[in-house]
This record gives structure tokens, C-alpha cells and sequence, in this order.
């Protein structure tokens, strides 16, 4: 078997190689995750499985601690960042862990695996001015707007659409700001937000559901702009380009197809492009807004952790870190002392 993604790999012994495809099958079949989380997980466990092949190892009972360790010693000293290391390391957990769940061997090697924790940069935000100037537009007028994919193009192909003002009552206008008020309301992800059919909403009692990572559904509250741009959206923006491949599909491009990611982004960098001093941040970047809004505004982060869909309460905290950053740098610029 050759490494996937690992190109000039030599041939792996049949019980390596056996063990990483039933485990890439378990990602895959049992626990739910995307395409994306697959490949990286099989990339990494491939990839220590040649450093043990390397080492001799032909089968996982070969795979101890002291071949963990040597894989991560090569992968920090090869260059590699800490929070390359890190994920690494996990992904070896979590292949050692299933090994023993499947009674491939009988100890855990990756259970006494120590990594350095990586550093977490803070996530960038807008500031709450900045949040409402971009999903309520820009004032005044603002000809000669730049064009963004629709979306719903085949790859290779220039269909283009404009990209109006959030306010305007283009079918694209109505969506676009729909989909801004939607963003920042809820916090979900792009890949959720695009996913989204209209039996998802429940506009009278202002939630939708949500199926985020790992095939886990949630329900996340709108709040009532959202709902208000939503309902405009459905009844007079949607139905002018509904056509025979739009489905149940919430969210339409030109064409008539469900609304891709790219078309999100580039709105998303679009519009803030348009606002003063503000960040270029992308859908995620409007996730973390919405959560460290939230976070100043009161709410506990147990709340905030069911509202994002965080698998741990662990990476919800930081939150509270970009929070205090933000106390930290409006004291600086305002206490006469600071």
C-alpha cells in the first residue's frame, strides 16, 4: 500500500497497512467526520506509520512509546510547528487508542504520549459597530461594487454575479443579508451555514437546526434582524431563483444551485472590505465575533459552547481570553495611568 498524500513512500508491511485503512473505514463509517478530518487523520497516521516502518516495525504491536516519541523528536527537528506536532500527536492517540478498542494490541502506547501544548493565537474580531455596519451595509451610496463568484458554477467556469448593498432588494441583496445576519447571529460555521435547508428553520419560535461536525445536530436561536432578513429572503428573494436543481436548498446562487462556501467567503471579505478599520476576517472570523460578543455581553460559556457546537468546554475559553485582551487594550488607550 502506498502512503495516501505521501508521494515517494515505500510500500507499507501488510499488518500496518491493513490497520491504517480499517482505521481511515472507523473515521469514516463510525465516527462521522467530514471528508477534510479524515484525510488529515489518515495523513498523519500514515505518515507515523512509515517513520515505525522505518524503524523496523512490521506490524502495530511493534508501535510503543518510544517509537511515538521518536516521530514527534523527527518532526520537531525537521522544522515543523508546534502546532503541527500537537495534531500529530493526537492523531497518533487517537490510532493507538482505537488499535486497543479493537483488540489489535493490548496496550495504549499514545496514553503516556506527552506533546507541548501548541501556542493559540487569539482569533481577530470585530468590534460591535463594525458588526452592525456590516450587516447592515454601508451609509450612503457605494457604487462600482466588486463582483463575487455565484457559488453555484461548475470549478474552472467565470460566472460572476454583483454583490449589492446588504439592504438592497436585489434577490442576491436579500440574500446576501440574510445570510450576514444569520452568520453573526448564530455563530455556525460556513460548511453549516451553506448545509442549511428551509425544513432546518423554524422562524416562529427563531431557531434552526443545525448538523455541525461529526453528524451532531444542534438547535441554534436567531435573533429577530435575522429572522426579519430571512423571512424577506424567502418571500421575495428565493423565489425568483428557485429553478429545478434547488432542492430544499436554503441558500441559492444565480443559477439556482445550493450556495457554495467560496461565494460566502468572498461576500464576507466584500463587505467588510467596506467597513472602517476593519479586519479582514472571513465567515469564521464572524464565529469568533459572535462569540466574544456574546462572552462581553454576559453569557456563561457553557451556553456559548452548545451554541457553537465545541465538542469541549476547553476550546470555548478562549473566548474569554480574546475578552480580556479587548478589557486590556480599551484600558491602555483610555486610563490616563495605564
Amino acid at each position: 500500500m502506498t502512503l495516501p498524500d505521501r508521494p515517494g513512500t515505500a510500500a507499507l508491511p501488510a499488518e500496518l497497512a491493513d490497520a491504517a485503512e480499517r482505521f481511515t473505514r472507523h473515521l469514516r463509517a463510525e465516527r462521522g467526520l467530514s471528508a477534510h478530518s479524515v484525510r488529515a487523520y489518515a495523513g498523519d497516521v500514515a505518515a507515523l506509520l512509515e517513520h515505525a516502518r522505518r524503524m523496523g516495525v512490521t506490524s502495530p504491536r511493534g508501535i510503543d512509546l518510544g517509537v511515538l516519541r521518536s516521530w514527534l523528536a523527527r518532526l520537531t527537528s525537521t522544522g515543523s510547528a508546534r502546532t503541527t506536532v500537537a495534531r500529530r500527536a493526537a492523531a497518533a492517540r487517537a490510532f493507538t487508542r482505537w488499535l486497543v478498542a479493537n483488540g489489535v494490541v493490548e496496550a495504549d502506547a499514545g496514553a503516556l504520549l506527552a506533546t507541548p501544548k501548541a501556542h493559540r493565537t487569539l482569533p481577530a474580531v470585530l468590534r460591535q459597530d463594525q458588526a452592525r455596519a456590516l450587516v447592515e451595509g454601508p451609509s450612503g451610496d457605494t457604487p462600482d461594487r466588486p463582483a463575487t463568484p455565484t457559488g453555484d458554477a461548475p470549478a474552472g467556469t467565470a460566472a460572476e454575479e454583483p454583490t449589492p448593498a446588504p439592504d438592497s432588494d436585489t434577490p442576491v441583496g436579500l440574500r446576501d443579508r440574510a445570510l450576514l445576519e444569520v452568520l453573526y447571529a448564530t455563530g455556525v460555521r460556513v460548511g453549516e451555514l451553506v448545509g442549511l435547508d428551509i425544513d432546518d428553520l423554524d422562524l416562529e419560535r427563531r431557531v434552526i437546526r443545525v448538523l455541525g461536525k461529526g453528524g451532531k445536530e444542534r438547535t441554534v436561536p436567531l435573533g429577530l434582524p435575522a429572522v426579519r432578513a430571512v423571512e424577506a429572503w424567502l418571500d421575495k428573494g428565493r423565489p425568483a431563483l428557485r429553478g429545478e436543481r434547488s432542492g430544499a436548498a436554503l441558500w441559492l446562487g444565480v443559477r439556482g444551485r445550493r450556495l457554495d462556501q467560496r461565494a460566502v467567503r468572498a461576500l464576507v471579505h466584500a463587505r467588510l472590505a467596506e467597513v472602517p478599520g476593519a479586519p479582514d476576517l472571513g465567515p469564521h472570523g464572524l464565529r469568533h465575533t459572535a462569540a466574544t460578543h456574546l462572552i462581553e455581553g454576559g453569557a456563561d460559556l457553557r451556553s456559548v459552547q452548545e451554541l457553537l457546537g465545541h465538542a469541549t468546554l476547553a476550546t470555548t475559553q478562549i473566548y474569554t481570553h480574546v475578552s480580556v485582551e479587548r478589557l486590556k487594550a480599551t484600558y491602555a488607550q483610555a486610563h490616563p495611568r495605564a
